[in-house]
């Protein structure tokens, strides 16, 4: 059955501008980095897609390497597209990134402007599109010059094949550096996609200042602590849960287990706000000014639902963000 978005899809989401830029996006962004892979279900991947676009989610992130496998998340997009979303392309940003390791030899990872522009290239042919809205640099690159990689970013402006540029994990020095060899060329940095949840507070040391004096936006990743901000590990960690999973490990048994005493008490709170933690979570980090979206992944339509419903009570006062702060700090 074709699918037609909702007509109401604009109503109940609130966009914001990405830093001095012309641009504007949800305040939730939807992730392909887990569940939108070769090994996972198709249609489970498209209606959580087609729901959120039709709470007006207009923002897909993915990268090169994003599935399992590597590129799978990115042909995933590609078959969206063509069977759903092709007549509403101008309504989408779609973003992907290049930094990790996509192919044999020295030319599969990095910032070198081989590597860039070619595994643009190839995420572009993956994904069935022209261009994409937003290119990242996904991690600076310790080896090759700064000037190389942000050149590559500009160039694919300059080819067509992506409108805006982007930076993910850059510290607050690089990414000034960043910000102003692109100012140079004429590109500017749009947005940086830096990691932040209420256990991984790295941008407050400099980073959102450094971003407000550029005029950049961030979208930030894993706002959820993968999963640990939310009513999943409770009651301590369930069978197939992220922090059991041996692959690809961002989480383990240690963390949860040294945090649930935190995570119990934040639930609580959470609780009398009327909030899931999770809401409460993607609130916190939606509170900084500089913070233009947070980005969600979701593994089916209600765990979608539900943290959409975190904008229902996105503000807090003074005493509970105090309760939050002596919280992390015990």
């Amino acid at each position: 059955m074709s699918y037609l978005a909702s007509e109401t899809r604009y109503d109940s989401m609130t966009y914001k501008r990405t830093g001095s830029s012309g641009l504007k996006l949800p305040l939730i962004s939807l992730g392909f980095w887990y569940n939108f892979g070769g090994l996972d279900s198709f249609e489970n991947g498209r209606a959580m897609a087609r729901r959120a676009f039709d709470l007006g989610v207009t923002h897909f992130d993915l990268a090169n390497n994003y599935g399992p496998p590597p590129g799978s998340a990115e042909e995933t997009l590609g078959q969206l597209m063509k069977k759903d979303f092709h007549p509403y392309r101008d309504e989408l940003i779609i973003s992907t990134k290049a930094g990790y390791d996509m192919w044999p030899g020295p030319y599969g990872e990095w910032g070198s402007r081989k590597y860039m522009l070619a595994s643009l290239d190839q995420s572009l042919k993956r994904m069935g599109l022209e261009y994409v809205d937003i290119f990242y640099s996904h991690r600076p690159d310790p080896e090759t010059p700064m000037e190389e990689t942000m050149s590559a970013l500009d160039t694919a402006v300059r080819q067509g094949k992506a409108l805006y540029v982007g930076i993910s994990s850059y510290s607050p020095e690089q990414t000034q550096e960043a910000a102003q060899i692109l100012r140079q060329l004429g590109t500017p940095c749009l947005i940086h996609q830096p990691s932040y949840n209420m256990f991984d507070r790295w941008v407050e040391n400099g980073l959102l200042d450094v971003l407000d004096q550029e005029g950049i936006g961030a979208i930030v990743f894993s706002p959820l602590a993968q999963g640990q901000l939310t009513d999943r590990y409770l009651n301590g960690i369930p069978q197939g849960a992220r922090a059991t999973k041996t692959e690809r490990v961002w989480l383990t048994k240690e963390d949860v287990n040294r945090n649930l005493g935190k995570i119990r008490k934040l639930n609580a709170l959470a609780q009398k706000r009327g909030q899931k933690l999770s809401q409460m979570a993607l609130a916190w980090v939606l509170r900084k000014p500089q913070v233009t979206s947070a980005l969600i992944g979701a593994s089916s339509v209600a765990q979608l639902d539900d943290n959409l419903a975190a904008l229902n009570n996105p503000a807090f006062s003074a005493d509970e963000l105090n309760q939050i702060e002596a919280i992390l700090k015990e």
